[in-house]
């Protein structure tokens, strides 16, 4: 543990001395990736001030991707970044798989709604049916990333309670007879999340995230699936695959 004293009326400000020490902790591995930092009250009496001061100093720690905080839990050491793999063949399960981790979605929410971009990328009329599911993907028990995933009506009625038995896309849509589809196209960019989004993964909504917008279509070239899945940026680093 870092020995670094608190110096008051040093010009700098308290929380950030406190955070800076704390930094130094992880640096020097007295915490490693994971593990769980002591709670605000063993810190407050540490460094003799309040518990609003320790927050404020573990709230720039999670900024600065050091840390990540975990409400009704505690704060813990940011672990290493996956590598998720986007190609022909994007498989949510298939990708951690490769990494030793086990991974599963889970539905927030479904809805039928009506929004003629939407429609397009499906190929479908601008005022149809279009079924809306909201999914969070969780790695060894933390949510890496929250997708909004679109899908034909009328093809797919009951897709989302398949999706809910199965915690796979892919094995819902097999039951549909899509026994494979591949990725048309994606479009990778950096945006800053909604409070929501944010919420689910559970992160402040000052950090960007990767945003991976893609259709997918079956064998004969159809639209099956549009998405946009927002990736905890300091969870997730995406990697282009040629397969």
């Amino acid at each position: 543990m870092s020995e670094r004293e608190v110096e008051r009326g040093s010009g700098v400000a308290v929380w950030r001395q406190i955070g800076e020490a704390l930094a130094d902790d992880i640096r020097n591995k007295l915490y490693g990736p994971g593990e769980q930092l002591p709670p605000e009250p063993e810190l407050a009496t540490r460094f003799s001030v309040n518990r609003h001061t320790i927050r404020r100093a573990m709230g720039e720690l999670e900024l600065s991707g050091l840390v990540r905080i975990e409400q009704g839990r505690g704060t813990f050491v940011q672990e290493h970044a996956i590598d998720y793999a986007i190609g022909r063949r994007t498989r949510f399960s298939q990708n951690l798989a490769a990494q030793g981790m086990r991974g599963h979605l889970e539905v927030v929410d479904s809805q039928k709604i009506r929004a003629a971009e939407v429609a397009k990328h499906l190929g479908l009329p601008r005022t149809a049916d279009v079924l809306h599911i909201q999914m969070v993907g969780k790695a060894e028990g933390r949510t890496i990333d929250v997708a909004e995933h679109y899908f034909d009506l009328k093809r797919f009625p009951d897709l989302e309670e398949r999706v809910r038995e199965t915690q796979s896309v892919s094995r819902a849509l097999a039951q549909f007879g899509i026994a494979d589809y591949t990725r048309k196209w994606s479009r990778i960019t950096a945006a800053m999340p909604s409070a929501p989004v944010a919420r689910l993964l559970n992160q402040p909504k000052t950090r960007p995230v990767l945003q991976v917008e893609a259709l997918n279509v079956d064998i004969d070239g159809a639209p099956v699936q549009y998405s946009m899945t927002r990736f905890a940026g300091d969870w997730v680093q995406l990697t282009v695959a040629d397969d």
